[in-house]
């Protein structure tokens, strides 16, 4: 069975950083997409990133590009999402989704529809 443990989320201020990590098991998938997902109260669910563990290929919304950061440890299963020059804005329930294979644009990764496992999410809460 598969399963998406998310970890790393937490409060911090402004500005302030964190990292997410999201730990994947129980798949012998050779390729896979990894995403990270948001959602805010009351807000529909957002892509904010997403990884090709064929060639790490990366892919970010707009509103993350050069603050947040995704990267992967094959060897570990294991993706990273770091978070710098963090805002209020950035507050939600963040989730890992994983998909087996890589067939599609990093674009229609990140609307996540297509993905079969998620996790259960961690709470990024940024303070002004």
């Amino acid at each position: 069975e598969v399963q998406l443990v998310e970890s790393g989320g937490g409060l911090v201020q402004a500005g302030g950083s964190l990292r997410l990590s999201c730990a994947a098991s129980g798949f012998t998938f050779d390729d896979y997409a990894i995403g990270w997902f948001r959602q805010a109260p009351g807000k529909e669910r957002e892509g904010v990133s997403c990884i090709s563990s064929r060639d790490g290929s990366t892919y970010y919304a707009d509103s993350v590009k050069g603050r947040f950061t995704i990267s992967n440890d094959n060897a570990k299963n294991t993706v990273y999402l770091q978070m710098n020059s963090l805002k209020p804005e950035d507050t939600a329930v963040y989730y890992c989704a994983l998909d087996p294979g890589w067939y599609y644009s990093g674009s229609y990764y990140l609307e996540g529809n297509e993905y079969d496992y998620w996790g259960q999410g961690t709470q990024v809460t940024v303070s002004s």
